[in-house]
């Protein structure tokens, strides 16, 4: 009868552990401050997503993509189409510069993660969040100025 226990035991531990393991991630956009969810988006392990934004300084576009390891944001690659004020000029180790095909500055092979990103949606230009081949405004989600929070529960 023991044995028979041990076995019903060890399998409901094993579906669960299964269970709680096949659990779809969310990436959550929220206010900083209250906690408000702005955006709920389905993702799974090695999703890439991006927010773009105009430069304040150089008034370009920059491209930040992110992957998704486990409950953390990975930062994956930058990209950018002009030098300027306040984008990266130098490399660091491991860092790799090349162009995509319409001649945009892509830097890879970064070594930063995130538990957390934290940004102020733009005032005068917009952040835009590209995920799963849908583009969304960040100041229509969230509003002009708002500080938000980007996590993965």
């Amino acid at each position: 009868m023991k044995k028979k226990g041990y076995l019903l035991g060890a399998l409901l531990l094993l579906g669960g552990i299964l269970l709680f393991s096949l659990k779809e991630k969310e990436l959550l956009i929220r206010d900083q401050d209250t906690g408000e969810i702005y955006g709920s988006f389905e993702v799974e392990e090695g999703d890439v997503f991006s927010i773009t934004f105009i430069h304040s300084v150089n008034k370009s576009p920059v491209t930040d993509r992110l992957i998704i390891r486990g409950k953390e944001l990975h930062a994956y690659e930058t990209i950018y189409s002009a030098f300027g004020a306040g984008v990266q000029t130098e490399l660091m180790e491991g860092e790799e510069l090349s162009y995509d095909k319409d001649g945009n500055m892509v830097i890879s092979g970064f070594h930063q993660s995130y538990g957390s990103l934290n940004l102020i949606v733009g005032t005068v230009s917009d952040h835009i969040l590209s995920i799963h081949g849908e583009e969304i405004s960040l100041r229509e989600l969230c509003g002009r100025n708002a500080s938000i929070e980007i996590v993965v529960n």
